[in-house]
This record gives C-alpha cells, sequence and structure tokens, in this order.
C-alpha cells in the first residue's frame, strides 16, 4: 500500500472516529511530535527576499519556465 493511500485510510478511520479518549491521545501525540521538530536551521525570507522571490518566480511562469503538476507525475 502506498503512502497516499495510508493518509487516506488514515483520514478515514479519523473523521469516524467516537472515542474521545482515543482521539485525545493521538492529538497530544501528533502535538509532542511537532513540538520536538527542530526548525533552527529555518531563517525566515526578509520582506524584500520574499518579493525579488516571487517576482522572479512571476517571471519564469511568463517565460514558460515551469513544471506543471502533471509533468512532475510522469
Amino acid at each position: 500500500m502506498d503512502i497516499q493511500t495510508r493518509k487516506l485510510n488514515l483520514i478515514i478511520y479519523l473523521a469516524q472516529l467516537q472515542d474521545e479518549s482515543l482521539l485525545e491521545k493521538i492529538e497530544e501525540y501528533i502535538l509532542s511530535k511537532l513540538e520536538k521538530e527542530d526548525h533552527s536551521e529555518f531563517i525566515p525570507f526578509s520582506v524584500e527576499t520574499l518579493i525579488n522571490r516571487i517576482e522572479k518566480s512571476e517571471d519564469d511562469f511568463q517565460l514558460g519556465r515551469f513544471k506543471s503538476q502533471e509533468d512532475l507525475e510522469h
């Protein structure tokens, strides 16, 4: 079973879950994992850098320098 199918199955399971205590345990587990993630290597973009990246992306799109979702799937 591929990862996408596993994720969808988990979503369906969670959507149908009626056990409040189990749902709380799942939430606590996920939140504890998120809190432990180390994001120290991430440095936020400055506003100027962000604007420059947006402008470059828009230029690339206008000039056809991009890949579509279909291109990436093949």
